[in-house]
């Protein structure tokens, strides 16, 4: 129960995040609408995918916590990363690509202290 509840309360502050990040920006959150970038887009997210799931079982089969989590971190960064270049590029007269570098760093904030909120709740 305290699981859940520590989960349900990430999720809302990053979501909280995202919409005053949004707000203090003054950005109105875009999907990318150019052909060739969505296709790009929809390209890049599925070849990260593919080799994070490829490599997730040999990660999975070490004992450490610590190479789970820079596992984890890393998939983050290249997927967010990713997102916020792609809005950086394809959505013009925007700061949209801000508030999404902005959830990646809080998004690596809490996964490397994932251990610490753990220890909380037990």
């Amino acid at each position: 129960m305290n699981l859940v509840l520590l989960l349900l309360i990430l999720v809302l502050i990053i979501f909280v995040t995202e919409k005053l990040t949004y707000k203090i920006l003054g950005v109105q959150k875009k999907n990318i609408d150019d052909i060739r970038g969505e296709n790009i887009d929809r390209w890049g997210r599925g070849i990260i995918l593919v080799i994070f799931l490829c490599t997730l079982w040999f990660v999975s089969n070490k004992d450490s916590d610590n190479i789970m989590k820079l596992f984890w971190m890393a998939y983050f960064t290249l997927l967010f990363g990713f997102q916020a270049v792609m809005e950086f590029i394809f959505i013009k007269d925007s700061k949209q690509y801000m508030g999404t570098a902005i959830i990646l760093i809080l998004g690596l904030i809490i996964i490397y202290n994932l251990d610490y909120l753990f220890s909380i709740i037990n």
